[in-house]
This record gives C-alpha cells, structure tokens and sequence, in this order.
C-alpha cells in the first residue's frame, strides 16, 4: 500500500496556538487514518505522507476553519 502513498507539504494559515495544531492532525487524520502528519506551527506548514490527494485534505481543512494551500517542495 505504501507505493501509492505521497508526500505533500501544505500552508496551513490560521495555526495560533498548539490545540490549533492539534486540530490539523485531526482533521488530516480524519481523511487519511494512516497518513504521518508533521505540523509546524510557527512556520504555518504542513507535512504529511499519506494516500489522500492534496485538494481533499485542503478541502477538509478549509472546512475546520483554517486556509490550505499545497507547496511545492
């Protein structure tokens, strides 16, 4: 399974304090059960591995309340 997983680096805006933080491994973890979250907060970035495309996972963090867009390594 771990041949179709990716790398995505992704702009999270809106992370203020660690429950932030927090809350956007949730919610990543909610579309991809499997995928290996990195958050940092002061950096407004996101790391993860995962099987889900990047407009899902933005999709879902749009919707939580935070601005997501995927960067380019």
């Amino acid at each position: 399974m771990d041949e179709t997983r990716a790398d995505l680096l992704m702009r999270v805006e809106g992370m203020t304090c660690d429950g932030c933080a927090a809350a956007v491994t949730r919610t990543v973890k909610r579309v991809d059960p499997a995928a290996d979250v990195r958050v940092d907060r002061d950096a407004a970035r996101v790391a993860i591995r995962t099987d889900a495309q990047a407009l899902t996972i933005a999709e879902a963090l749009t919707k939580a309340g935070y601005t997501a867009t995927a960067m380019t390594g």
